[in-house]
């Protein structure tokens, strides 16, 4: 990564100071009133590629910046750290603008997002200024990434 990057990423991620509950209402709620554009990764502590995905994602956003000026959303939901715990990750999501942990029962939470998601992470939902949404298990290809920010 860039040093240019490494700063961006190390002030972004300082302002993080809270963790958000996500529960089985969350999600609904996200798609219907939350940012736009928007990347939401499903992840755990132990997710070998998922610092790839999110260097990925924030690679993308700085090469396409928005004609709003308007920040992208790049959130990390932790399925298996609770509450503030969370944050001690947080230095693996280059560019990480929001942080979720899950907090209920993680198999009607993951019934809540995507009944067919067989738990596989990273699980990434990218959802289009429009709202228009693309599910990926594993790390996005650069049509999708494209299409989402466009």
């Amino acid at each position: 990564m860039q040093n240019g990057l490494a700063a961006l990423d190390h002030s972004t991620q300082a302002a993080i100071k809270t963790v958000v509950d996500f529960d089985q209402a969350t999600w609904k709620h996200l798609l219907a009133k939350g940012a736009r554009p928007a990347a939401y990764v499903f992840t755990n502590s132990f997710c070998s590629t998922c610092p790839e995905v999110f260097e990925l994602l924030q690679q993308t956003v700085q090469q396409n910046a928005q004609p709003t000026g308007q920040p992208v959303e790049l959130a990390a939901i932790l399925m298996d750290v609770r509450g503030e715990r969370a944050l001690a990750h947080a230095h693996h999501y280059a560019g990480v603008t929001s942080i979720y942990a899950f907090d209920g029962f993680e198999p009607a939470i993951r019934q809540a997002i995507d009944p067919k998601w067989r738990n596989i992470t990273p699980y990434v939902v990218l959802v289009a200024r429009n709202g228009k949404q693309q599910r990926v298990t594993g790390q996005p290809t650069l049509a999708q990434l494209k299409a989402w920010l466009n």
